[in-house]
């Protein structure tokens, strides 16, 4: 009876929190049609965005693929920036995978005699931001054009082989979902270039194929690692009874588990991820993130300090005992408040206040669980007869390689031509040259940490391409040394913000990468070598979280890192203060979310809100808190991940303590007296989402936009919702929307019309309050955004990706596409005025490019036609004219301001006194006066005044 009763209440849980089921493929593809007919149609299809870096933090790098015959050429992946290629050894990249479905990388794979292309997409990582794929992407002719050949729904690929000798046969291993069960995972196989898939191996909905691994001249004999794995929002198991190794002798068409009990390889519910490297027939090397635990050493050693175990089973009489130096060495090194010091403490335990456990629960929480489990970790096996019996080439622990979250990690390679020396990845990357008994750590100066991937040159093994967080690094000497070869712009972004200096200044934090500013206008180019200064500057480590920045002195900035750990920094005196809120001992910790949001109030610039699972309020920038809301969640989840934790913050600028707050478990609250009360407003959505944004609006102050996101359950629905009554009705504003998950909505400062949205495949732009929906496209590929910042003064708007850094484009034609303007047949929009230079046209050197000016003329048409550009004096002598093509919406033109010989005479005639000179360019250009810009479609015409000061 107990057993069914535990069953049944473990059944019970798993509905409770399986509201949203999982998106279908179908639905996924549907989607991806939709958006690609959006593009054609969209208003705003030409409004260029323009990429300003940072890139020398660069992204994750997931796999490297390298041409054997000239290893200056390679291809990288990137786990949410796409596929790039070079050809100069990594010095410049160009992307070759933006017209494809997705840029969500797993795995690559090429055949280079062929100029194919094989991609995996969706992260074989599972990482908290590991997007999605659409299944296998194939390209015939060097990236140029791409096509799904299947799998849709394993949204994670593992490993794809390629056989060297029939480029059609192809081996694929998929993990499968991340946040759900599915059938489409396992091992896959085509013979016919992918036009049709044979399942080869299949474990059960849960666990996938992690690894393959080839012997090097025979095709047939292949190693794969199945996974068994379950990430939901609170918890990531790594482990299971469907993980271990396989092997194939038929070219993957039958598999058999080797992994077995009689083959000294871990088996059972702790066996975690395992990664393969294969040096012949007979030799294999797995690395093995074993979730086992250690034996517990109980032997304490004489004048060890305190731990934190040490009071879960102390009395309160051995408590009051302890020598109050030990003690205060104790909650000092372990960050307790100022007031909890021995005394203090002592007498809270002698009044019966609090107990001694409570300084143990004071420091735990989900945070510090996930990295106080004692696993064995790291482990590398070597099998020398085929996989038949498997020997641990180590006898200590590896300790300090995967910490306690080895499932981000399980990569080792072999020397094709030593089959003992042989290499590592985790947060450090480590080399063995004894066949794993020793290991030496090559993670040198230039290297980021977190590793996931490393190619061995067959033909000179000194020389190591590695990917990792922080993009590529090279070696010519076997690890001893790095260069770092990070071109291209694939910062992940989790925020970013801007301040109201001359130029501004944009903020932004990373995935593992800190939080960077540099100015909007710094150039990202390769210049910066020659001064040894990077236009953008590290504030922070870690994975850098919110910035939010005093306006009144922009060298105060609040951000931090992951789990809510904020500072108060003094950009002027480099100055860091510690600002995180600490609950009071015997009280539960508070719970940070991974992002925890935090916000200045508008107000007062002194005031701050940081929220954890509670709304904090500090009156002093930091330096002191008060909880000013009970649990605004829904109380929480047991497991190794943060939950139950607030993931927005907004405050009405009309009103001071008018504030909303989201949680990560789908509660949405408002207080209208500054937390005297809190009401629920989160009914009547969809259970369990986690609430991604909620924005009071600037218009008007009833208003207030939420968006939901089901990322965490692989339900990809776009959710929105807007209220004007604080909440109490809501309206769905998702509308035309594709299938993709919101991560935040913005309200266009001037135009309350006007809405911006960012979503895990792009962002678009509403002109009717959600009514419908337009996508960008012009300079933007499809990849996740997850913040939108507006510079209101110079009318700039900022997209922080996941995947390609921050993008940027102007948007003061945007905000004046009212329903008059579009109206109108045609519609020609202000321009500003240009400053004169005599650099127009010039170089220093006749070797070097002339210097281009350039400005944009902006337009708006109702309908698709030819149209006609027209450059006039002021009497509308014509001085330049040109034709182009108007779609529907807003057109954009680029007018490099030459006029023809024809215009500099008509010029020379109208102002006598006036020479108009031939540049070195041989072109002329505007000189300064005033002018008009004529645009003419069919009958209609329309025309601007311009000046060139």
């Amino acid at each position: 009876m107990k057993i069914f009763i535990a069953s049944f209440f473990l059944f019970l849980s798993s509905l409770i929190y399986s509201q949203q089921p999982a998106t279908h493929a179908d639905e996924v593809q549907k989607g991806l049609l939709n958006k690609k007919e959006m593009k054609e149609t969209s208003l705003v299809q030409h409004v260029p965005f323009i990429n300003i870096g940072p890139t020398v933090m660069s992204g994750r790098v997931v796999d490297v693929a390298v041409n054997p015959d000239n290893t200056t050429e390679f291809y990288v992946g990137y786990a949410s920036g796409g596929l790039w290629h070079t050809i100069n050894n990594g010095t410049t990249f160009e992307p070759v995978m933006d017209s494809a479905e997705t840029i969500n990388v797993g795995d690559i794979a090429v055949d280079w005699k062929n100029n194919i292309i094989w991609v995996g997409t969706g992260e074989n990582n599972s990482s908290r931001s590991s997007y999605a794929g659409v299944g296998i992407l194939k390209s015939d002719d060097g990236g140029k054009t791409w096509k799904n050949v299947g799998l849709t729904d394993t949204h994670h690929i593992g490993r794809i082989i390629i056989n060297p000798n029939n480029p059609n046969e192809v081996v694929v291993g998929a993990t499968g979902h991340l946040y759900s069960s599915n059938e489409e995972r396992g091992i896959y196989k085509t013979t016919d270039g992918g036009k049709t898939w044979q399942k080869t191996l299949f474990i059960d909905n849960q666990t996938g194929i992690i690894d393959l691994a080839v012997t090097p001249n025979d095709f047939n004999i292949m190693y794969a690692s199945a996974w068994d794995k379950d990430r939901k929002a609170w918890n990531f198991r790594g482990n299971g009874l469907g993980s271990g190794i396989y092997k194939s002798t038929d070219a993957g068409l039958t598999w058999n588990k080797i992994s077995i009990k009689a083959s000294g390889f871990p088996t059972g519910e702790g066996v975690g991820r395992i990664g393969l490297a294969v040096f012949d027939k007979n030799t294999i090397y797995a690395v093995h993130d074993n979730q086992y635990r250690r034996e517990k050493n109980t032997v304490k050693k004489e004048g060890a300090g305190l731990t934190k175990e040490d009071f879960k089973t102390m009395s309160s009489e051995a408590f009051l005992k302890l020598e109050n130096k030990k003690l205060n060495a104790f909650l000092k090194t372990n960050g307790f408040q100022e007031k909890y010091r021995a005394d203090n403490v002592k007498h809270l335990v002698r009044s019966g206040t609090v107990a001694p456990i409570d300084l143990a629960k004071y420091l735990e929480n989900a945070n510090s669980m996930l990295f106080d489990t004692p696993v064995v970790g790291a482990e590398v096996y070597r099998s020398d007869d085929g996989g038949k019996s498997w020997q641990k080439t180590h006898t200590d622990y590896i300790d300090d390689l995967f910490y306690s979250y080895g499932y981000y990690f399980a990569q080792i390679q072999v020397n094709p031509v030593n089959k003992d020396h042989i290499y590592i990845s985790g947060v450090p990357i480590l080399k063995s040259k004894d066949a794993g008994k020793t290991f030496k750590n090559i993670n040198g100066k230039n290297v980021h940490a977190d590793h996931h991937s490393l190619w061995i040159n067959p033909k000179n093994p000194m020389h190591l391409i590695n990917g990792n967080d922080g993009g590529v690094n090279i070696s010519y000497d076997d690890g001893e040394h790095w260069i770092k070869a990070n071109q291209p712009s694939v910062g992940q972004f989790y925020a970013i913000n801007i301040d109201y200096e001359k130029p501004y200044n944009v903020y932004g934090g990373l995935q593992d990468n800190g939080v960077w500013v540099g100015a909007h206008t710094a150039k990202e180019d390769e210049e910066w070598h020659q001064t040894g200064h990077y236009p953008w500057e590290s504030i922070m480590g870690g994975d850098g979280m919110q910035i939010q920045i005093d306006n009144r002195d922009a060298n105060i900035v609040y951000t931090g890192f992951q789990f809510g750990n904020y500072f108060r920094i003094d950009r002027a005196t480099n100055a860091q203060t510690y600002i995180q809120p600490k609950h009071e001992l015997g009280e539960s910790p508070y719970r940070f979310n991974w992002q925890t949001p935090i916000l200045l109030s508008s107000h007062n610039q002194d005031i701050l809100y940081v929220g954890g699972n509670k709304l904090m309020r500090s009156m002093n920038q930091g330096d002191d808190w008060v909880a000013i809301s009970n649990d605004l969640t829904t109380g929480g989840k047991k497991g190794n991940v943060a939950y139950g934790t607030l993931s927005s913050i907004s405050e009405s600028p009309f009103q001071f303590g008018l504030i909303y707050t989201g949680s990560d478990d789908g509660l949405v609250y408002v207080t209208k007296n500054s937390g005297g009360s809190w009401n629920k407003i989160s009914d009547s959505f969809p259970k369990d989402l986690w609430v991604s944004r909620v924005i009071a609006s600037s218009h008007k102050k009833e208003r207030v936009y939420v968006t939901l996101n089901g990322y965490r359950w692989d339900d990809f629905t776009p959710y929105i919702y807007v209220s004007d009554d604080y909440g109490k009705h809501w309206k769905s504003i998702a509308n035309n929307l594709p299938i993709a998950a919101i991560n935040v909505i913005k309200e266009d400062p001037e135009n309350e019309n006007v809405l911006y949205l960012g979503t895990d495949n792009g962002a678009y732009v509403s002109f009717d309050k959600g009514g419908v929906w337009q996508v960008f496209s012009k300079g933007l590929p499809d990849v996740a955004v997850h913040d939108i910042v507006i510079q209101p003064e110079a009318k700039d708007l900022l997209l922080g990706t996941h995947g390609r850094s921050i993008y940027t484009a102007n948007i003061e034609a945007l905000q004046t596409l009212n329903d008059k303007v579009m109206s109108k047949a045609l519609h020609v929009f202000e321009m500003p005025a240009i400053k004169w230079s005599d650099r127009w046209g010039v170089s220093w050197s006749k070797w070097m490019t002339p210097n281009k000016p350039e400005t944009t003329i902006k337009y708006y048409i109702s309908n698709t036609a030819d149209v006609s550009v027209k450059i006039t004096s002021e009497e509308g002598k014509v001085l330049q004219e040109f034709s182009t093509k108007g779609d529907k919406g807003l057109n954009y033109v680029n007018y490099d301001l030459t006029i023809t010989e024809k215009g500099k005479k008509a010029l020379e005639k109208e102002y006598p006194d006036e020479e108009v000179s031939k540049r070195k360019d041989g072109k002329y250009y505007l000189p300064v006066g005033n002018y008009q810009i004529v645009i003419s479609s069919g009958k209609n015409s329309e025309k601007i005044n311009f000046d060139v000061k």
